[in-house]
């Protein structure tokens, strides 16, 4: 299998990301941030809104729409209500960012199989799988962005400027910005020209990066245009969105400038790794190419310190950060490939026996899996959950096997192993663990016949859930009563019979309560925005 891996590297990638999560990733609720960017999506097939973007019917330009337009595209195609046809955009994405993170290692350390773990480093990791799953954009943009360092850094190298890879560079910078603005040439893009400088040095005279300085201008300006369309299109609403994205920057969910230093263990299984990967003291006489580990090293820092100058901070915003610190990993990866069995102390020996050995742990106690599902394993859970069981069993005891002979390479892929049987198998066991109050509101829209409008706010993914728009009857200015004479109306926090001018004009009847929650009430993820009640109003 190892020599297939190595023979096939960029098909190997992809194959492991669409039979880790390309059949069973539908089984994970729709986020928020997920569901704002599929009702958009919707509303583009629905409403033709392709460039004056808008959610629930309202103008959304917070964020650009090519990742939007994509989605939409995969929605036309396999059905717009199918939640795995929307994630399979986000989930080639991610497959990418494990193709091109090869590619880069490959030219910047020119070691194939050191190369290939990089990739698999990167898709394993703790947050880009996260942020593949939650559906937020910033998988396109960093996606896009890797693209186009990766022509970047061919060009830097060659001596004369390749016409299509200069296109390709322009059409990617384009891509990542059109994706989410400028977020990932602050957060990919710079650290990686400054660490560029400081390891490799700007070579081949004032001309050729003057022509790379106007490739990048020429890129950002194409990347620009959806904004300055807008701009001019719906000037008053572009300017209340831009104001309040721009001041959110300082203002909302401020974070103190240490609140990255604990950057490395969004990495997850990785994270012992990424922290001895970063002890450059003990590194730079065990890495085969210090040059490069230098550069990988520096990227990975000074991203960290650029996204610490913003007050606004979230985990998510790290994302960008694991793709150097996985070439970063890949060093450490290397050396004990090279010289675990031969040459390494029993002192350093220790951080691999804990790495792997924790993964076989919880590979073998995946049974205990089972007291959780509870009275649910029966019938073909009973069978799935058997099947899953010994799969990874097998996994984690071939993990211990080669961890004792001390074949790393093979328990490194055992590993990705796991990862994968943990999403092919273990993930569709997420669909028993509802509970007994999931109601989902899609329902509502399958047999009723009339119009539907809520009260005040009513979250994403409840009107995602729904599958058309729901309009809100209260205003600015107070309430506006809708024309007909029979509606439903959806409220999540206030009951219409409080509401005197609703109550002396309607007979208010409740009707169900919907709730979209899988979690159980007692548990910390039970979000109540999640629930909400239905009445009938007629009018007296």
């Amino acid at each position: 299998m190892l020599k297939y891996i190595e023979k096939y590297p960029i098909a190997s990638l992809v194959l492991f990301v669409v039979l880790m999560l390309g059949f069973t990733i539908d089984v994970i609720p729709v986020s928020i941030m997920e569901a704002r960017n599929f009702i958009s999506a919707r509303e583009m097939l629905m409403d033709d809104h392709w460039i004056l973007t808008t959610m629930n019917g309202h103008p959304r330009y917070e964020k650009p729409p090519l990742p939007t337009w994509i989605t939409a595209y995969f929605g036309l195609i396999f059905g717009i209500k199918s939640v795995l046809a929307l994630r399979w955009p986000a989930l080639l994405f991610a497959s990418s960012i494990g193709v091109f993170t090869y590619l880069l290692s490959k030219k910047i350390t020119d070691h194939n199989s050191q190369s290939i773990a990089n990739g698999f480093i990167v898709l394993t990791s703790f947050y880009v799988i996260g942020i593949t799953i939650e559906g937020t954009w910033d998988i396109y943009t960093h996606g896009f962005m890797l693209m186009a360092l990766y022509q970047l850094f061919i060009l830097f190298k060659n001596r004369s400027l390749n016409s299509l890879r200069s296109l390709l560079f322009i059409i990617f910078i384009a891509a990542s910005i059109l994706s989410k603005g400028p977020v990932s040439l602050y957060a990919l893009f710079l650290p990686f020209i400054i660490s560029y400088g400081i390891v490799y040095s700007f070579k081949g005279g004032i001309v050729k990066h003057l022509k790379l300085l106007s490739l990048l201008l020429l890129g950002i300006t194409t990347g620009a245009w959806w904004y300055l369309y807008v701009r001019s299109a719906d000037p008053e609403t572009f300017l209340k969105i831009a104001t309040k994205e721009t001041s959110n920057w300082s203002s909302y969910n401020v974070r103190p400038f240490y609140y990255y230093w604990s950057f490395f263990t969004q990495s997850g299984l990785w994270t012992l790794f990424a922290f001895i990967s970063l002890l450059y003291p003990y590194m730079k006489s065990r890495v085969s190419n210090l040059k490069a580990y230098r550069f990988s090293l520096f990227w990975t820092l000074i991203a960290v310190i650029l996204l610490s100058l913003i007050p606004e901070k979230k985990s998510r915003y790290l994302m960008p950060v694991l793709i150097p610190l996985a070439i970063t990993i890949g060093f450490y990866v290397e050396y004990i490939f090279r010289a675990f069995k031969t040459s390494m102390s029993k002192t350093e020996s220790i951080a691999v026996y804990v790495q792997f050995g924790l993964v076989g742990f919880l590979a073998v106690l995946f049974p205990m899996v089972g007291f959780l599902l509870g009275n649910h394993l029966t019938g073909l859970v009973l069978v799935q959950f058997l099947i899953a069981s010994i799969v990874i069993v097998s996994v984690g005891i071939f993990i211990f096997k080669h961890l004792k002979a001390k074949n790393i390479k093979p328990v490194f892929y055992v590993t990705m192993a796991f990862m994968m049987s943990i999403g092919l198998l273990g993930l569709p066991l997420l669909r028993m663990q509802a509970q007994s109050d999931y109601n989902p509101i899609s329902k509502l829209s399958e047999y009723s016949s009339l119009t539907l409008y809520s009260l005040d706010y009513l979250a994403p993914e409840v009107i995602y859930n729904y599958g058309n728009k729901i309009p809100s009857i209260k205003e600015e200015d107070g309430i506006a009563l809708p024309s007909e004479n029979s509606f439903h109306l959806l409220t999540n926090i206030e009951d219409p019979n409080k509401i005197r001018r609703l109550r002396d004009i309607y007979t208010i009847e409740y009707i169900e309560t919907y709730d979209l929650n899988f979690p159980s009430k007692d548990t910390r993820g039970y979000k109540d925005r999640l629930v909400n009640k239905l009445y009938k109003l007629t009018r007296k």
